[in-house]
């Protein structure tokens, strides 16, 4: 497949370009807005981004008009608020700016009441009951604080315009919505807690760097696998001779076809703004992984939402298709995407940072004991925070943190929190260094924690990394959780402080910091856990430790109705109880949906291909057989190919009575009337007719001839040369 190299403006090839030189090109951020908007504007906009406020609505037609000139100065010709609907996937409608003003001419508007706010049709997004079908209207108004951008797909281009989605009735029927909530929560939560250490702290803000692992998969072999085409993930597939056991994919050097691919993406994620930093070889052959630069939260989960249509449409250009899924193939790792999060000052300060010494850094321990109360009070709505299908294939599977919801903090903070609890003195904490014994080789620095990758939420230095998010989901789902609690916390902590300071004017400020957070720590800290969380006597432990192990979305989404997450939620303002009750629904429907669409797709599956090609098999040997005792060979010696044929026809029959026994099981769940109950029933009842199905036709690929056998095999799909 030949490919034309991406191109600049002036016609230079981006291969031999600096990315400084087309980075943002796509991007109406400050750069581009010099040259189309006022100071005053511009000002406006950089107080929308940095801290939060709401733009004057008086600029907005001077803002409109600057970013429609700047779209057709680009080369485009429509305009599109771009949201993020309940479904995972974004939404667009595309208006053009052109406006006939006679039967033979026109001209170009934008307003800045088109800009401001748009109407798409809200009756057929989920939204669990809070619309009803007949019941259209609903409102797109635009974010600010993300950048407009420019969408390239197919020689055209398009100005996207970041927005959130309402209903008619006020009720937030996106992603984007309640996360920019809970980041005016958590940065005002930090920020008055901040007072404590540094009054000239005005502000904080929330960092996220998102990394991205994922599948390639050859195109022409996708479109042979009804299951990946519709699913996502193979439903059928006997495991290869070689997997990822002889662990030579992790790291290993990028296979061409790729890397053309991968420099493809990321030339195209340059311009966008998209700062990606990193790819490599994942574990599993045919995984990959790609990590941008930290940024603002809100633009983090925006990127990496682009970067996932990106990834996809560059995929279909090189021959490519991307499986986002978190399990696409049984018996080698699956995919995630883990959230780095930290919390820095408007002063430049990471408030997550230990430092050399951080027993002695109050303010670093105030926050990190306030984050660790924070996931061990809400550790169950954490885990609901990630619930969905594909996950539930990921999670606990020796490849990705346990269901169990724990903190890892490395033994040396360990230590220091140790010695935080019983208040005894440490001596300082110096630079580790550790040597290898290799004149040429300077000594090497150590961090203040090792990694854990069977940790779902660890410590990395400065930031806490949520390991168990699913490779694709939208982070907003984890982030709005994540600083929801964390704020919660925050303000609580503030008010037993200054609580405690009023009651006792004797004591100092920072004695009495120190006495609420050891409280907190002795409260919390059985959620912390260093070891290996893949293993059995972790399990054992954390049934002592009194922590849940809650394996299955259908249970953990449970976590959204229950008392403390309602009080949570509707008491700051984040959604109302009925959102609340709306979304819990719809993750319901949508766990119902993907394991419905699994079902049918397995099903045909098995009756279009597994079947007739154990069938066909089973012919050939019963016509050799047949041969073979016509011309008077002995019946003893043909007793392979009979039993051959016996185990055939045995796995035939099971086949078919699983299959007949899944349809049946999927009417009854979906004759039950709650969404709780359907998902219940979908995960207890009809999951583990998948994995007897699966067993029955993985036996019938081993045993069937390859000419035989239509579908391409796991040898096949994993092989990207």
């Amino acid at each position: 497949m030949n490919h034309t190299n991406t191109q600049l403006p002036n016609g230079a090839d981006l291969n031999h370009q600096p990315i400084s030189s087309y980075y943002g090109e796509f991007v109406f951020g400050p750069r581009a807005q010099k040259g189309y908007l006022t100071d005053a504007a511009i000002h406006e906009i950089a107080k929308a981004v940095n801290e939060g406020h709401a733009i004057d609505r008086s600029i907005s037609d001077e803002v409109a008009k600057a970013m429609k000139q700047w779209a057709m100065d680009m080369g485009a010709t429509h305009y599109t608020h771009w949201f993020q609907p309940l479904r995972g996937t974004t939404a667009e409608k595309h208006d053009s700016f052109f406006e006939p003003t006679g039967i033979d001419s026109g001209i170009e508007v934008f307003s800045g009441k088109a800009l401001v706010q748009q109407e798409p049709d809200a009756s057929s997004f989920p939204n669990g009951g809070i619309r009803n079908t007949f019941e259209a209207r609903g409102y797109t108004a635009w974010d600010p604080s993300s950048p407009a951008f420019i969408i390239e797909k197919g020689g055209v281009r398009t100005l996207c315009i970041p927005t959130i989605f309402v209903s008619y009735t006020g009720e937030a029927l996106d992603y984007k919505a309640p996360l920019l909530k809970t980041l005016a929560f958590v940065r005002k939560a930090a920020t008055d807690v901040c007072q404590y250490f540094d009054t000239n702290v005005t502000d904080c803000s929330v960092s996220l760097g998102v990394e991205q692992e994922y599948f390639l998969v050859k195109e022409d072999l996708y479109h042979q696998r009804p299951d990946l085409m519709y699913t996502g993930r193979t439903l059928i597939g006997h495991v290869p001779a070689k997997g990822q056991q002889m662990e030579d994919h992790y790291f290993g050097a990028i296979p061409t076809n790729v890397q053309a691919f991968m420099n493809d993406f990321e030339q195209r994620a340059h311009r966008l703004g998209i700062p990606l930093r990193t790819r490599h070889n994942e574990v599993a052959p045919g995984q990959f992984e790609c990590a941008p630069q930290f940024e603002s939260l809100n633009l983090a989960v925006d990127h990496n939402t682009l970067l996932m249509d990106v990834m996809e449409a560059v995929a279909a250009e090189h021959g490519f298709r991307v499986l986002l899924h978190e399990k696409p193939y049984k018996g080698i790792n699956g995919s995630g995407k883990h959230n780095n999060w930290s919390l820095i000052t408007n002063t430049g300060v990471n408030l997550l940072s230990p430092g050399n010494s951080p027993e002695q850094n109050l303010q670093f321990l105030t926050f990190f004991i306030n984050v660790i109360k924070a996931v061990h009070d809400h550790a169950d709505l954490l885990r609901a925070s990630i619930a969905t299908a594909g996950n539930d294939h990921r999670l606990g599977a020796n490849e990705a943190p346990p269901a169990i919801m724990s903190v890892f903090v490395g033994d040396k903070l360990e230590d220091v929190l140790n010695d935080f609890e019983s208040d005894s003195t440490s001596p300082e904490t110096k630079e580790s260094r550790s040597s290898i014994n290799i004149q040429s080789i300077p000594e090497i620095l150590l961090d203040n924690t090792d990694r854990n990758r069977t940790s779902p939420f660890a410590f990395t230095g400065n930031k806490f990394e949520f390991r168990a998010v699913g490779s694709s989901d939208n982070c907003s789902s984890a982030m709005v959780v994540l600083n929801a609690i964390v704020a919660n916390q925050l303000v609580e902590f503030k008010q037993r402080v200054d609580a405690a300071i009023a009651a006792n004017p004797g004591k100092s400020k920072e004695e009495i910091i120190e006495e609420i957070l050891r409280a907190d720590l002795i409260s919390a800290k059985r959620i912390i856990f260093g070891g290996n969380g893949y293993s059995q006597e972790w399990v054992e432990e954390a049934a002592r430790r009194g922590l849940n192990n809650i394996k299955n979305s259908a249970e953990a989404l449970a976590a959204y109705m229950a008392p403390e997450s309602i009080e949570l939620f509707t008491k700051h303002g984040i959604f109302s109880h009925k959102e609340l009750e709306a979304r819990t629904e719809i993750r319901y429907e949508t766990f119902v949906l993907s394991l419905e669409l699994e079902l049918k797709v397995l099903s045909e599956m098995i009756q279009n291909f597994v079947i007739p090609s154990a069938v066909r098999y089973q012919s050939r040997i019963s016509e050799n057989v047949k041969n073979l005792l016509a011309v008077g060979i002995d019946k003893t010696t043909v007793s392979a190919q009979l039993e051959l044929l016996t185990e055939l026809s045995n796995l035939i029959n099971q086949a078919h009575q699983l299959n007949k026994k899944l349809n049946d099981e999927n009417e009854k769940a979906l004759a039950l009337k709650e969404a709780h109950e359907r998902a219940v029933a979908f995960n207890h009842v009809i999951r583990p007719i998948f994995e007897e199905l699966r067993v029955v036709s993985d036996g019938i690929e081993r045993l069937c001839d390859d000419s035989e056998w239509t579908l391409p095999k796991y040898r096949e799909l994993l092989t990207l040369s």
